[in-house]
């Protein structure tokens, strides 16, 4: 059997190769979405199934009499294309296949401006939550393929609320097609406006917000009465944690906020969600997100485990404060995820020791480290240096 993976472009015969119309033209059966099946060149077979996804496909591959078959695919092979999906496995069965590629969105709405794109960043909000704010840079735009929710307006409507309201972009729908249209405004203008559902959006550069991750200053946070986890210690629960930029991750006991806007900032592609019962304390969590843009931060006001029930699995959890649930909170957490990265924050030996005991129920040994930092305060002409709490960070091994 020949397969060939063809990347329409923009779903018109005129922006296909000419590789990629032989494979159309040459196949006894051409699968693909819906849109793609229904606007195929001229000289294609009938024999068409309307599939997307890689596993259906591959078992239909198994049955099929044909000897020469098509999956055609929108836009690009290489770029956030359900292309990759259907190559694994495609050679996890052993099977041969030829990638025709085609002409991506942001070619093509390079081309429409007349501009060239090897500068640009490109961010797929494509089905996913997509914080702009922290993906959007002040060295070059910003390219975002966007659908689902995350509309053009969407992401615009995020951005103005970011304080990039006044920054330029543009909005292209229909990229190659007769309905191509190209809208230019302010991204707060654009937030008010509607656009086809085939549609992506440049970002020109963006003001940023002075960031150090991990260990943000601790006056840059608004804080009030509420307690809040020190820069030092902040840093440490981040390494300690290893966060990635696409990290699912939990704060249990956030306080502030001031982990889960720094774990926002070092996940930008992920998701954070916040954990908190005092309502002063959720307010201020409100109030961190907007100021530092973090909109992949979701917080749910409640007590713990019962508030982590709707929760996705995390890759990493940090467990600040537990109101005498810890144990409970950490069978939670490794209930949905045993491999989840752990780390629990501890000052009293008490909790010390219920943090290890919950470790070593699921056969865990937990490591522990103490964190005591002093910093100098001014008395006179003399520096003396104060003690924080000394904290421990407990971590599975």
């Amino acid at each position: 059997m020949k397969i060939d993976l063809v990347g329409m472009g923009s779903g018109t015969p005129g922006s296909l190769t000419v590789q990629g119309l032989a494979a159309l033209r040459g196949a006894g059966l051409i699968i693909g979405a819906r849109r793609l099946l229904e606007k195929l060149p001229d000289g294609c077979t009938g024999n068409r199934a309307l599939l997307y996804k890689a596993e259906e496909i591959c078992a239909l591959l198994q049955t099929t009499p044909a000897v020469q078959v098509a999956v055609a695919y929108s836009g690009d092979t290489g770029f956030y294309s359900g292309a990759a999906a259907l190559c694994r496995a495609l050679d996890a069965q052993g099977l041969a296949y030829t990638v025709h590629p085609g002409l991506s969105s942001v070619q093509l709405m390079a081309a429409a401006l007349g501009r060239p794109w090897q500068g640009w960043k490109l961010v797929s909000a494509h089905g996913c939550t997509c914080a702009p704010a922290a993906v959007c840079g002040a060295d070059a735009p910003t390219f975002f393929l966007t659908g689902g929710i995350e509309t053009p307006a969407a992401l615009c409507a995020k951005l103005t609320q970011s304080g990039c309201g006044e920054v330029a972009a543009t909005v292209g729908e229909n990229l190659g097609t007769d309905d191509q249209r190209l809208v230019a405004g302010t991204v707060q203008e654009l937030a008010q406006q509607q656009f086809a559902a085939l549609s992506v959006l440049l970002v020109e550069p963006c003001p940023v917000l002075s960031r150090r991750v991990p260990g943000l200053p601790d006056e840059a946070f608004l804080r009030g009465k509420t307690p809040m986890t020190k820069q030092e210690v902040r840093a440490a629960v981040l390494a300690k944690l290893a966060v990635r930029p696409g990290d699912t991750l939990w704060d249990v006991g956030a306080g502030t906020g001031s982990v889960s806007v720094e774990m926002a900032l070092a996940a930008p592609q992920g998701e954070v969600w916040a954990a908190e019962c005092d309502a002063d304390a959720c307010e201020l969590i409100r109030q961190n997100r907007i100021k530092f843009a973090a909109e992949n931060l979701h917080l749910c006001e409640g007590t713990a485990p019962a508030v982590l029930a709707d929760w996705p699995a995390p890759d990493a959890a940090f467990i600040g404060g537990s109101k005498g649930n810890l144990r409970a909170i950490v069978d939670a957490a490794l209930e949905v995820n045993p491999s989840v990265r752990l780390c629990i924050s501890a000052i009293a030996l008490e909790t010390l020791q219920q943090a290890i005991a919950a470790l070593a129920a699921h056969g865990l040994t937990a490591q522990v480290t103490q964190i005591a930092v002093s910093r100098t305060k001014a008395a006179g002409s003399l520096h003396l240096l104060m003690a924080n709490n000394p904290v421990f960070l407990i971590v599975r091994e």
